[in-house]
């Protein structure tokens, strides 16, 4: 098959519509549309359902655009090994974390890595979704447990611990819990089990509430916790990281934890040359060797 013509009909199939693809490959309508006819001629097989609206695949368009998905994966692969070839550190670097980890660790820290790496561009995919390393969905992870994903490098890097927090001003007016019952006298900040989060911190979540707390806010990442615990509204759950930037914060309740949850970094086996993901590693791990120092300063570790 015609490399042009199939790049031509991945356009179309991932924007579902002809001038759409024709203004992203640079091409006329008519010539885009030329093209797509010609494939469907070639392999005698009818690849899009044509109405009003646009553009759908057909069943046997689902399964090309599926090859033609990957094909591109691996080019974006090849072409990023290209690139790093070269000793300079440039270009885009895809990281994938959590929305927590992502929001109140790492982006706080990139200032650095930017400072000494100018030219490198991060796009920082911020969800609780495991995305898919060797289909290169992303380029690097840093996820709250062991990726499972074969033909993966991978690095443990720090362990978090789920632990309660408030700050001094709430505790002055309303008081210091001493008991897992003296919660009933205080608003809970976390997040709802079901809500996508590490399981160690659903679990602890799932046994505070079983005291049966008169007066809970929930939020969906930990960002939004810590938010509501730094304006006085609670005592929420955070992992420990939050107090080497918020060092104010008040550890309640000492002997509730979550235990401990490791925190790993990985990439694809194909990049294990790469420059950029050097880069990126040795910042973290820079940052993480830092971030254990402070807290050892704090007594917090």
């Amino acid at each position: 098959m015609d490399w042009d013509k199939l790049r031509i009909f991945h356009a179309v199939a991932d924007a579902g519509s002809l001038t759409h693809a024709g203004d992203t490959l640079h091409l006329s309508q008519s010539a885009v549309s030329r093209q797509v006819r010609a494939l469907e001629e070639s392999l005698n097989t009818t690849l899009f359902h044509r109405h009003a609206r646009g553009l759908i695949l057909t069943e046997q368009g689902e399964l090309l655009f599926d090859a033609t998905s990957a094909m591109i994966k691996r080019l974006d692969a090849a072409a990023a090994r290209i690139r790093d070839s070269e000793e300079e550190v440039f270009g885009e670097l895809r990281v994938t974390t959590t929305i927590g980890f992502g929001t109140l660790w790492l982006a706080p820290r990139l200032p650095k890595l930017y400072e000494e790496y100018p030219d490198l561009n991060i796009d920082l995919m911020l969800e609780e979704k495991v995305l898919d390393l060797p289909m290169r969905e992303a380029d690097v992870a840093i996820r709250m447990k062991e990726p499972s994903q074969a033909d993966l490098i991978r690095k443990r890097l720090m362990s978090v611990h789920m632990r309660l927090y408030a700050t001094p001003q709430y505790l002055a007016r309303k008081g210091t819990p001493d008991t897992m019952g003296d919660l009933n006298d205080h608003r809970l900040i976390c997040q709802n089990i079901n809500s996508a989060q590490v399981g160690a911190g659903a679990n602890l979540v799932q046994t505070l509430l079983s005291n049966d707390i008169p007066s809970v806010l929930y939020v969906n990442n930990y960002f939004g916790v810590l938010q509501a615990v730094l304006h006085d509204l609670g005592i929420g759950v955070l992992p420990d990281y939050v107090v080497q930037d918020f060092p104010n914060l008040v550890r309640v309740l000492p002997e509730v934890d979550s235990g401990e949850i490791p925190v790993f970094l990985a990439y694809p086996e194909e990049l294990r040359q790469s420059k950029r993901i050097a880069a990126f590693r040795d910042f973290v791990q820079e940052e993480i060797i830092s971030h254990r120092k402070q807290l050892r300063e704090q007594g917090n570790l």
